[in-house]
C-alpha cells in the first residue's frame, strides 16, 4: 500500500498541483512495477515549498546553509505480524527547480518527475554515495523514466 499526501506550503504551486499529483500517481506506479516492496506498507508525504523553507529544512537536517531542489526524509517502523511501515516525505523547491529547469531548457515537469523518481528510489534503499552506487541508481531512474517517456536526464 502507498498513501500519498500533498501539502502546499508555497503560493507558486497551487496552480500546478492538479499536474503534479498526476504525475506522482504514474511515477508511484512506473517505480512500484520496479522497485517497492509489496511487503512494506508507504506512507508519502510531498512537500511542496519553496526556497526559504528549503533552506531552513536542509540547515536543520543537512547542515547546509542553502536551498535545493529535493530533500527525502524516511523513518522506519517493524511490527511483528504486521507489514514494516515507511514514513516519508519528500520536500520540493519550486524556485530551485524553475530556476534549473529554465537554465537547462528542459521542462518544469519533466524534472520534477526525474526528482520524485530519484527520491522515490532513496526510499527504497538507493544511495549514490560512490561511483558504483551512483551508476545503479542512474540506471534504473533511466529505465523508469523511459517508462513514462521522457528521456535520459543525464545527457544535458
Amino acid at each position: 500500500m502507498i498513501n500519498t499526501n500533498f501539502y502546499l506550503k508555497s503560493k507558486h504551486w497551487p496552480r500546478r498541483l492538479l499536474k503534479i499529483r498526476n504525475i506522482s500517481r504514474k511515477v508511484i506506479k512506473e517505480s512500484r512495477k520496479l522497485k517497492f516492496n509489496n511487503k512494506i506498507d508507504y506512507y508519502l508525504n510531498i512537500i511542496l515549498t519553496n526556497d526559504k523553507d528549503m533552506k531552513k529544512v536542509n540547515l536543520i537536517y543537512k547542515n547546509v546553509k542553502e536551498s535545493t531542489d529535493v530533500l527525502t526524509f524516511v523513518s522506519q517502523i517493524q511490527q511483528k505480524k504486521f507489514n514494516k511501515k515507511k514514513y516519508c516525505d519528500i520536500f520540493f523547491s519550486i524556485e530551485t527547480i524553475d530556476n534549473y529547469s529554465k537554465k537547462n531548457k528542459i521542462d518544469f515537469y519533466d524534472h520534477f518527475t526525474h526528482l520524485l523518481v530519484h527520491s522515490l528510489l532513496h526510499i527504497n534503499g538507493y544511495i549514490h554515495n560512490n561511483k558504483v552506487n551512483f551508476q545503479r541508481m542512474k540506471k534504473i531512474e533511466i529505465i523508469i523514466l523511459e517508462k513514462l517517456g521522457l528521456q535520459n536526464p543525464y545527457i544535458i
